[in-house]
This record gives structure tokens, C-alpha cells and sequence, in this order.
């Protein structure tokens, strides 16, 4: 077996998908120690393959989630033929990402069959979804011929950190270093199904500056608001020993700084499944989407969720027509059982 094969990876297009990833890569780099991985994903993912060591170089993606622009994606494709890649593995199933490799021209073009991508992918898969039910296995199985088992422990994903950046991130923001630290990740990319109610989290806040902890809440720009209302939630006292940090750091801050957190509460959101890759101890709520097809790769993890008749749902909106009955799987997930989970993982 060739130790040096040279690999190019369609990435994802998804913070949580991304993470996840990196268990493939790991298994590429075992398989070929001398190697290269190198991946073709959006922009902002740059920070997140910064962090993954099996990763030579991070190249852009030209063309936005669901674009075809056929000449800006022949243009890359011809620029990176002189790479030489060995293969391309493809992990998003959609017939415009199999694009670029086709124009690359690169020997082994390999992934799941997905939209109609005969002749654009040599190595095309047939899924078997009781076979992997995971999105991890999914991935990971693509590093192997078709049909070989996967091993019986897949490598989980985790983020490398510079540990000198921490010090000026806590100038920066203002951040305290007397108290243990609590992050909170109260938005959710995908909808407001998957966001458990910011009064929840504001109780877990409260209830959590009181065992004295101290809070941070971390977030897009979007998620501002949100974490807005949770800090303004607080009595005048603890709010003292609350940040918003939402919409204020960047994506690598937000890693960098959840990596020193003694513990994270979060929705299934990319910031969840950073926060295991950096094995942090982690209390994550659902609601319309399930732990059963991509849970948080981590041992120090605890998974909150209600029954409901009508989930997991999977969508972005609780579909209910009746507003009284609305958001049941999130609404029914008291703070009292996050906070609970919290003291079973780490002590005050």
C-alpha cells in the first residue's frame, strides 16, 4: 500500500459536518502516513482545518452552497490538474460538487451515489443506511474500497488549539479567570427548532453564577439577540459575571475560547459538535432533530431530550398548527435536568 497518496477532500458545507470530517481524515492518515489531505471547502471553514493537523492546506471554495456556476468551478478544476491528486473524495452528495474533481481530472473521483452523478464520479457508492446509520460512518467509509468493515472504534474529531492566543482573547473581551467558566450556545443555524427556549438558558445561567461560575455565550451575529435577551435576563448582580460574546468573536476565537470552558451547554449546532471535538465536558438539549444520525463524538457528554409523538421532526419550524402545542420537545426539557446533568459532569 502506497504511503504517500495525495487526496483532495469536498468538504462539507455545514460547521458540524466539517468537525465531523475529521474523522476521515484521521483514518486517510493512518492508511497513509505520508500523505497529503488537502481539502476544497467554503471560506469560512478555514479556522476549523487550521485545527485539524492531518490537513496540508485549506483551499476555497469559489462558488456558494447550492450555485452551479459551471465556469467558475471548470476554472478551479483546471487550476488544481496540476496538483496531481491520487483521489478525490466527495462528501457532499449533490451532482454540482462532483464538478471540479471531474474537471481536475483526477484518477479516482469516490463518494455515495446521491443526485444523478454517473460518469462524474469512477468510484461511486451505493449507500446502505442501516449499515451506517452515523453521518460519521458515512464519512469514514469512504476511506475504505467498497463493502470493507469499518473499524470497530472510529476515531473521533479533535480540534488542535494555540494556547497562546488564550491570554490576549481574555484582554480583549474582558475576560475573567477567577471563576469556572460556563459556555452557553443558545443559537442554532438550521431554525428555531432546534433552539431550546433563552429563559432556559437564562435560568441555567443564573442558577450556575450562583454555584460561582462564571458565563459566556457564544454565537454568530445572528445569534446576538438571543444571547442578548438571556444576559438581560439576569438580576443586576449576576449579569456581572456574564458575556455576550455572541457576534462579537470570530469563528476561531469562539473555538480557542470554548476549548478553556469547564463546561458547554449547547443546541445541535456546529458550535455542539466543536465543543466535543475539543472534548469539553457537554450538556446538549434536542428538539426536532435526533442524536441518533449525528450525536456529539464525545465521552463526556450528556444528551437531553423529551418523547414526543410527532419527533424528531427534522425541520426548521415546529410544523404544529396549534401554537399551544407548539415546540413540546424543547418547551418539555426543563432546566432543572440541564442543570442536573451539569453537576453529574463536572463538580462546583
Amino acid at each position: 500500500m502506497a504511503a504517500d497518496k495525495k487526496i483532495l477532500i469536498i468538504g462539507p458545507s455545514w460547521v458540524g459536518d466539517m468537525v465531523m470530517a475529521q474523522s476521515l481524515f484521521i483514518l486517510l492518515k493512518q492508511k497513509y502516513p505520508d500523505g497529503v489531505i488537502d481539502v476544497l471547502a467554503p471560506a469560512w471553514s478555514r479556522p476549523i482545518l487550521a485545527r485539524m493537523p492531518e490537513v496540508r492546506r485549506a483551499i476555497d471554495m469559489p462558488v456558494g452552497h447550492g450555485s452551479l456556476m459551471w465556469s467558475a468551478r471548470r476554472r478551479v478544476g483546471r487550476e488544481l490538474r496540476q496538483e496531481g491528486y491520487d483521489q478525490a473524495i466527495l462528501l457532499p452528495n449533490s451532482l454540482k460538487s462532483a464538478l471540479i474533481p471531474w474537471f481536475a481530472k483526477i484518477p479516482q473521483r469516490t463518494g455515495w451515489k446521491g443526485e444523478m452523478r454517473y460518469g462524474l464520479l469512477n468510484d461511486l457508492r451505493l449507500l446502505d443506511k442501516q449499515r451506517y446509520p452515523l453521518m460519521v460512518q458515512r464519512f469514514d467509509a469512504l476511506a475504505f474500497p467498497e463493502g470493507e468493515a469499518l473499524p470497530d472504534k472510529l476515531p473521533a474529531p479533535d480540534l488542535h488549539i494555540d494556547e497562546k492566543r488564550i491570554p490576549g482573547l481574555r484582554e480583549r473581551f474582558g475576560l475573567s479567570g477567577d471563576r469556572k467558566i460556563l459556555a452557553l450556545c443558545p443559537g442554532a443555524e438550521f431554525g428555531p427548532a432546534k433552539q431550546w427556549p433563552e429563559h432556559y438558558y437564562a435560568e441555567v445561567a443564573a442558577q450556575k453564577i450562583a454555584d460561582g461560575w462564571q458565563v459566556w455565550l457564544l454565537g454568530s451575529a445572528k445569534d446576538k439577540p438571543v444571547a442578548e435577551s438571556i444576559t438581560q435576563s439576569l438580576d443586576e448582580d449576576p449579569r456581572h459575571h456574564c458575556s455576550n460574546l455572541a457576534g462579537v468573536t470570530k469563528l476561531e476565537d469562539a473555538i480557542d475560547l470554548l476549548a478553556i470552558a469547564d463546561a458547554v451547554v449547547s443546541n445541535d449546532s456546529g458550535l455542539m459538535h466543536i465543543s466535543a471535538a475539543l472534548n469539553r465536558p457537554l450538556v446538549v438539549v434536542y428538539g426536532s432533530t435526533s442524536p441518533a444520525f449525528t450525536p456529539p463524538l464525545n465521552e463526556q457528554v450528556a444528551i437531553l431530550s423529551v418523547p414526543v409523538d410527532c419527533g424528531p421532526c427534522f425541520k426548521r419550524e415546529c410544523p404544529l398548527p396549534d401554537p399551544s402545542g407548539q415546540m413540546k420537545c424543547l418547551n418539555d426539557l426543563t432546566p432543572d435536568r440541564v442543570i442536573n446533568a451539569l453537576r453529574e459532569l463536572v463538580s462546583d
